[in-house]
């Protein structure tokens, strides 16, 4: 595998920003699956390498990881600050399209994957950019924004200026453009293709609760979701687990003789 560390500049953004890119040498096809990896809110785009073993767990499957920082934006265009949303969903395919060819960014098989701040973010790919993302992995996802806001679960770790910059009002955040479960019902109102669903969450995570009534609500919708559930709390041992039960679900097992 190759591991890439990638300084460009973006046009969305409006400066120069990073991502971390796991390239296959010698692909066994002339195109690579790629999945978009995404990073929690005390993060950036080294730390999924840091902390895992992502670099085995993608050369045993024969794929392609990007992982790009996003800093505190919450992969929202933010309603005071960047159009992180825009940047994943629209620049970041067409630049990695351009600077590697070898990846195949079809819709079948581009994908979205994230812990914490990163599984909100994975699944609002997914559901807000479905002609992008075909299928999405949370690990911890914090999917429920609006319900978290109305606990103040959120505000009581970082305040409110901070909440209100990244999604606006807290009165607006049900129903709104951030919402997923919102999202979700208007994407399937529409018509368009759903993407597949997974999540994973511990029952000792601050977030398990929020989970459950995240999931329940996207079955409700008709949505396929496939659910994880076991011990353990909002920690990287977990994630490093649970990212390959992801990336099998995503159709990528082990390979034989890796």
């Amino acid at each position: 595998m190759a591991f890439l560390e990638v300084k460009f500049f973006s046009d969305v953004l409006g400066m120069c920003t990073q991502m971390n890119v796991i390239l296959p040498e010698r692909p066994e096809t002339e195109k690579v699956p790629v999945v978009f990896l995404l990073h929690g809110m005390s993060d950036d785009h080294t730390a999924w390498c840091r902390f895992t073993s992502i670099e085995r767990y993608a050369r045993e499957r024969g794929i392609a990881v990007v992982m790009p920082t996003t800093h505190l934006g919450w992969y929202t265009d933010m309603y005071m600050g960047p159009k992180y949303f825009t940047y994943i969903t629209k620049e970041l395919p067409e630049i990695c399209r351009s600077f590697f060819p070898r990846m195949d960014l079809s819709r079948e098989t581009t994908f979205a994957a994230g812990l914490s701040m990163g599984g909100y973010g994975a699944w609002k790919c997914a559901l807000s950019a479905p002609e992008t993302f075909s299928a999405a992995v949370s690990l911890s996802g914090a999917l429920d924004v609006a319900g978290l806001w109305q606990e103040k679960t959120l505000i009581e770790e970082e305040g409110i200026g901070y909440w209100t910059d990244v999604f606006g009002p807290l009165e607006d955040a049900p129903g709104g453009k951030d919402d997923l479960m919102a999202e979700a019902e208007r994407l399937k109102a529409s018509g368009k293709p759903l993407p597949r669903l997974f999540a994973w969450c511990g029952t000792e995570d601050f977030l398990y609760r929020n989970n459950l009534g995240a999931w329940e609500k996207m079955k409700a919708l008709g949505y396929e979701v496939t659910t994880s559930v076991s011990g353990g709390d909002h920690r990287w041992k977990y994630w490093d687990e649970h990212i390959q039960e992801g990336l099998d679900w995503l159709g990528f097992p082990v390979k034989g003789g890796n």
